[in-house]
């Protein structure tokens, strides 16, 4: 799955993110982070086979961690982002 966080620049962000997929498990197989001025973007690839959430629930408790940091969270399959390489 590919995890992306885009908001205002400030601390905890990636802690509260971080903080959910590690309650359950779910392996960060990859990170990047960056802040332009003053707006922070991560892109996460995360490997849900090693935890003990679906798709949906994980989807639904990171949006809503997203609202009370202040940023927008969105979680897609992989083959999303793939297939739009290929357009």
């Amino acid at each position: 799955m590919v995890v992306t966080v885009l908001g205002a620049d400030k601390p905890g962000i990636v802690a509260g993110i971080t903080e959910v997929l590690a309650k359950h498990n779910v392996n960060i197989v990859d990170i990047a982070q960056t802040v332009v001025r003053g707006i922070f973007s991560m892109i996460m690839v995360v490997d849900l086979s090693t935890g003990d959430v679906g798709l949906k629930d994980l989807r639904e408790e990171l949006v809503a961690k997203g609202r009370e940091l202040g940023v927008e969270v969105a979680v897609n399959h992989i083959d999303v982002f793939k297939a739009m390489q290929r357009v």
